[in-house]
């Protein structure tokens, strides 16, 4: 069963809960126990980590839906980052200050400003990206401590991952008591949530105005945490930061949601492979082992439609307009595709990329190229470039904000279009780094203001400018659900009046103009889907 939320009332009304941290100190008491802190070098922060928001899911417990967290007595130190999810080493990019990967992982972090006065705060609740197999809440980039500064709460959770967080087996789906299994770092996700509402309001913190946020696995999260009749509930705005439950209908990029029976059947030849012919076998299987196998190619695992955190695909979700009616802030980066361009062995060429166009689209070809047009070779590489990126992630994105702006809730959309600072001389496989324009996960620096965790990177005071403002943005939005704030330029709504006005985000000129490439993705919507893909509906990242 999942974490069973303390009213709020039992908690405002526990002896010395909400004291402590509404005075600026380093105690808070929570529903588990009596927590001791941190404070930032200028005194102006203060920080909690490895709070355990539910049991550590070891033994009988891995693979179940994390249940109530231990109590302990006396104080517990919440001064050093908790251990992250076991995971590979996956992606150049992610860095832990924490102890080594473990399957004791279900902790958090909290950021509170000193100061906080006597208004309830809004929360930030950050769900890492990462695809599912490869994050923590440690990360230096996700820092929180310069959003905190700004009047905000940030809390980060880990979530579990790959075939920790999202394994699915038949005898799992039975002793689950909601005919489900899988989809484990979901429900991580829930209990984290829960736990926030529950006790957010010892740090000074509002248990009714809280957002949710993430980037790329993250920003997923986000658009399935908002379908989900588990947690859609518990928050009240949301950030999305390149990627949603939404795939081009045409494309074969994506991978799917894996309907709970092709899961099951997944994991049962995975257990088979080793050797392990019961779940009590499998319980038994050192972690290391399980990871290492799961790592070999075909062997991944990864969200599916299990039928209880997902008891549908998140399209009909809204498509029913079902999900939260919450406002949204989301968009993604102008160079997400480019580097599969980069890296491919085949560039494109005029006739390359037209012979591809006829295949894909057929006799819509024609229509295809006057979005994506290929006259000469650079025009073709360019227009690879972008449909690799609205393949990967511009489509997705951009559907889940044109459906959550139908049911009438605020939209704010952006375009990041800053190219992040690189070593000179980096080179990712044959390509310079540099050359690799505004990329995925570009963004994240700029947005909590940590472009000093990579302080060897030439960073330029137009960076520092734009990162103040975008946190200034992304901070206003989760105070208020509108990111307009004073010496802000103004970020108008989404709206089909305006000619649907984007927020351009660059370090030369942040404005907001009718959005030039909306036409693109009406195409790429109305598009039948490939006979392979006939039966998707929301891919993973």
């Amino acid at each position: 069963m999942l974490i069973v939320p303390v009213t709020l009332f039992a908690l405002l009304t526990t002896p010395d809960l909400a004291s402590t941290a509404l005075a600026g100190g380093t105690q808070v008491r929570v529903s588990e126990g009596l927590l001791e802190g941190t404070r930032s070098t200028d005194g102006t922060v203060r920080m909690f980590k490895d709070i355990p928001f539910a049991l550590p899911p070891l033994a009988g417990l891995r693979w179940s839906a994390p249940q109530p967290p231990p109590r302990w007595n006396g104080i517990r130190q919440a001064d050093k980052f908790g251990a992250p999810c076991l995971q590979t080493n996956v992606f150049g990019d992610i860095y832990f200050r924490d102890a080594q990967p473990s399957e004791d992982c279900l902790n958090l972090d909290i950021w509170i400003p000193a100061k906080p006065g006597s208004k309830k705060l809004a929360v930030l609740v950050w769900f890492y990206g990462g695809g599912f197999v490869a994050g923590s809440a440690s990360e230096p980039r996700y820092d929180g401590e310069n959003l905190a500064r700004k009047g905000i709460i940030v809390v980060n959770a880990n979530y579990r991952l790959g075939v920790f967080g999202f394994f699915s087996h038949p005898e799992l789906t039975k002793e689950s008591g909601h005919n489900a299994s899988g989809n484990y770092g979901f429900l991580d996700q829930v209990g984290a949530l829960t736990w926030v509402v529950s006790n957010i309001a010892a740090f000074g913190g509002d248990p009714h105005n809280i957002t949710i946020a993430g980037e790329s696995a993250g920003s997923f999260s986000v658009s399935a945490l908002m379908a989900s009749p588990l947690s859609r509930d518990l928050f009240q705005k949301a950030i999305g930061e390149s990627g949603a439950f939404f795939s081009s209908p045409s494309s074969a990029r994506t991978l799917p949601l894996t309907p709970l029976a092709e899961a099951e059947k997944h994991g049962v030849r995975f257990a088979e492979l080793l050797g392990a012919h019961s779940l009590a076998e499998m319980r038994a299987k050192p972690a290391d082992e399980l990871l290492a196998a799961a790592a070999k190619p075909g062997q991944g695992f990864g969200p599916n439609l299990d039928g209880y955190f997902l008891p549908s695909d998140v399209l009909t979700v809204y498509e029913r307009a079902a999900q939260s009616h919450v406002p949204l802030l989301a968009g993604w980066n102008a160079d997400e595709g480019k580097m599969m361009v980069l890296l491919s062995s085949q560039k494109p060429t005029t006739k390359r990329f037209t012979d591809q166009a006829q295949r894909r689209f057929g006799d819509h070809a024609a229509e295809f190229l006057k979005l994506y047009p290929a006259a000469t070779d650079q025009e073709a590489i360019t227009s690879a470039e972008a449909l690799a990126g609205d393949d990967f992630i511009g489509f997705s994105t951009w559907k889940w904000l044109d459906m959550q702006r139908r049911t009438g809730a605020p939209v704010y959309q952006y375009h990041f279009e800053a190219v992040p600072a690189t070593k000179p001389g980096t080179m990712v496989g044959p390509v310079p780094a540099s050359e690799i324009g505004s990329r995925h996960a570009g963004e994240i620096e700029y947005v909590f203001e940590t472009l000093n965790s990579k302080p060897d990177l030439p960073w330029k005071v137009e960076d520092f400018r734009l990162s103040d403002m975008m946190s200034s943005y992304w901070v206003h939005f989760v105070k208020t659900g509108n990111p307009n704030g004073k010496g802000l330029p103004e970020w108008p709504k989404l709206d089909s009046l305006d000619g649907y006005q984007i927020m351009h985000l660059n370090e030369e000129r942040i404005h907001a103009d009718a959005d030039a490439m909306r036409a693109r993705y009406e195409f790429l919507d109305t598009q039948p889907p490939k006979p392979a893909d006939s039966a998707r509906k929301g891919s993973a990242p």
